[in-house]
């Protein structure tokens, strides 16, 4: 009995502890139910309308390029794309193996996919394949219903319906990359890119991207915990970007493109007066639809390690000895510094010493006498070594500058090159080392350290062109709403009056034209219906030794001289100013000087009969 009154006393005593634990387990509960409910209502209710709501970011639609005559560059196609969401999918290679055996994926693609991946946001959907065929999606659309994360989107895919041609020109766009949203972060833009999945890369696209991105829009729709659409609540629509007018005749650029006939070089053409770019050619190019979900590795290693570096922007970033085409500006040079008046002469030997060293000629036998203007007509080599001797390379670099070479020319284009113009001081900058009187002459003939592109020679070709206006080259012409339709034209912009007197630069023209009427271009140009103002020149790539003499067919074919000519035309009243080169082309007249041709007759002949006449 005692021990049974002993145990009903401890489970009394144990009862009653369990019981006390349940009430302040209950109490617990009660007061952080009536914390939730009653104190912080408020705050978690509106943490719970938070969790219901989502933007879904909507893209605007990208402006369009266009030519001066309204041929459409780079449009938006509407397309199907497949995408995978990577966050939701649970074994990404087998996904991806299933995809193959359905619609057969390219080993590039997946790479490609995988590459982006990496780069990608958290929740964002990657294009695994994109510009799906109809037969694609028919196989597609009742396989990939069953596979998480996986979507057919039907996408605006940008395109350029005319591949390769203008591609250095248009550029292109590509996905935003984790490079890119560093450098928008930078900026403090990065807001203006959410939900944005591409952005321009190069070119024009890459320029004017502020243009023809437009804003996003935003649907605000109420969704499940899980994720299910309930309801839509608000819709900000997108604003499409502006459409580009540029300047370029695309008909023209073809052209341009066809008479290249696969060389390496560039060409740019203008409107002297106002510095609209009528072409702006470099070739070889590529193709920018290769480039907009990410090119292919195999693709990009081809473009990468060819040696015609088709991905190099030539008429932009492309420097190059500028030869003879040099002189109409060294005489330029040599009258406004006092350095020769028209009427001063010289007896051309078909050399020039200075020192032991022989500067030859490129005629052995020389020009006989010669003037300033006869100079640019025979192209007398001689003359213009002892110009410069005489003249000091600072003084040339004092009085060439003006004409824009050595200096970028504020183009509405991004990475353009600066080139090199050079000075005492350059080289010692960039050197370590003064300048040495024997590598003087042969900056008189536009070689040495002179580097210019061949957008500079335009420019400077222009100028003496329109009077001795420097002006600064445009692409685009106008700027076009796509809702309103109103069109905002850009003024032209003169960044310098040289104010070189009348009759230096009559001197200087009439010597052009007589280039192409008894000098080097008269073969070329014979027959034309316009005058011709233009010079020819030829740039070395390598020195030969005194005792040698230069013969292109004993030449590696890389080695053997660039082919330039500037020009413009008609020499009484310049419609076009332009530069062209070919590299590794030989003799000015024989491969730049019948491109620059077709230009004029195409702009000055044919236009004018179909009523497109520049004005």
């Amino acid at each position: 009995m005692e021990f049974s009154g002993r145990f009903s006393s401890e489970f009394r005593q144990r009862a009653s502890v369990a019981a006390l634990f349940v009430v302040l387990a209950m109490v617990g509960l009660t007061l952080r139910f009536a914390q939730l409910q009653v104190w912080q209502h408020e705050d978690h209710a509106a943490r719970a309308d938070e969790n219901r709501m989502a933007l879904l970011p909507i893209q605007a639609p990208r402006g369009q390029i266009l030519d001066r005559y309204g041929t459409v560059l780079a449009r938006n196609d509407a397309g199907f794309s497949l995408e995978i969401e990577p966050f939701q999918v649970t074994n990404l290679n087998a996904t991806i193996e299933h995809i193959s055996g359905t619609i057969g994926l390219r080993p590039s693609e997946i790479n490609r996919f995988r590459r982006a991946s990496a780069e990608a946001r958290r929740f964002e959907s990657i294009p695994l394949k994109t510009r799906l065929t109809d037969e694609e999606v028919a196989r597609l659309v009742t396989r990939v219903a069953d596979l998480p994360g996986v979507n057919i989107q039907q996408r605006s895919i940008r395109s350029y319906p005319f591949e390769a041609s203008s591609s250095h020109l248009l550029g292109h766009i590509g996905r935003v990359s984790r490079f890119d949203r560093e450098r928008l972060e930078e900026a403090g833009i990065s807001n203006d890119y959410l939900g944005v999945t591409h952005i321009g890369k190069l070119g024009i696209e890459k320029s004017y991207e502020p243009v023809l991105k437009g804003q996003p829009g935003f649907q605000k729709i109420e969704v499940t915990a899980s994720g299910r659409l309930v309801r839509e609540l608000g819709l900000k629509a997108p604003e499409p970007g502006k459409n580009l007018l540029l300047a370029i005749d695309f008909g023209l650029q073809t052209r341009i493109e066809e008479a290249y006939k696969g060389r390496r070089g560039a060409l740019v053409a203008m409107v002297p007066q106002t510095g609209e770019i009528l072409a702006f050619v470099s070739q070889p190019n590529f193709d920018p639809n290769a480039f907009v979900d990410g090119v292919d590795p195999e693709l990009w290693s081809e473009l990468n390690n060819s040696p015609d570096v088709p991905l190099l922007n030539r008429a932009l970033r492309g420097i190059y000895p500028p030869g003879s085409t040099y002189k109409p500006f060294m005489a330029i040079a040599a009258l406004t510094s006092g350095a020769r008046k028209p009427g001063d002469t010289i007896q051309d030997p078909g050399y020039f010493m200075l020192g032991n060293h022989r500067f030859r000629d490129s005629r052995p036998e020389g020009h006989g006498r010669v003037d300033l203007k006869k100079s640019i007509v025979v192209s007398s080599d001689t003359y213009y070594y002892k110009l410069a001797i005489d003249m000091g390379v600072d003084n040339i670099f004092r009085h060439i500058a003006p004409f824009g070479f050595g200096r970028t020319t504020g183009i509405d284009m991004e990475g353009e090159t600066a080139g090199i113009l050079p000075s005492s001081d350059w080289k010692m900058k960039r050197f370590g080392k003064e300048w040495l009187t024997g590598e003087t002459p042969s900056i008189g003939i536009g070689q040495g350290y002179n580097a210019f592109t061949i957008l500079q020679l335009a420019r400077a070709t222009a100028a003496l062109a329109n009077g001795g206006k420097l002006v600064k080259p445009r692409l685009v012409k106008a700027i076009e709403d796509p809702r309103s339709g109103n069109v905002i034209e850009m003024p032209p912009e003169i960044e310098a009056d040289l104010n070189i007197p009348e009759d230096w630069l009559s001197l200087v023209r009439d010597a052009m034209v007589e280039v192409n009427l008894s000098g080097t271009g008269a073969r070329v140009m014979a027959g034309t219906p316009y005058k011709v103002a233009g010079k020819t020149g030829t740039s070395q790539i390598f020195s030969i030794k005194q005792n040698e003499t230069y013969v292109a067919s004993r030449v590696a074919e890389r080695l053997r001289d660039h082919s330039l000519y500037v020009a413009f035309a008609p020499a009484d009243n310049p419609k076009v100013a332009l530069a062209v080169i070919v590299e590794n082309g030989g003799f000015g007249a024989a491969a730049a000087a019948p491109i620059a041709r077709q230009v004029m007759d195409f702009l000055l002949v044919e236009r004018t009969k179909e009523g497109r006449a520049l004005p």
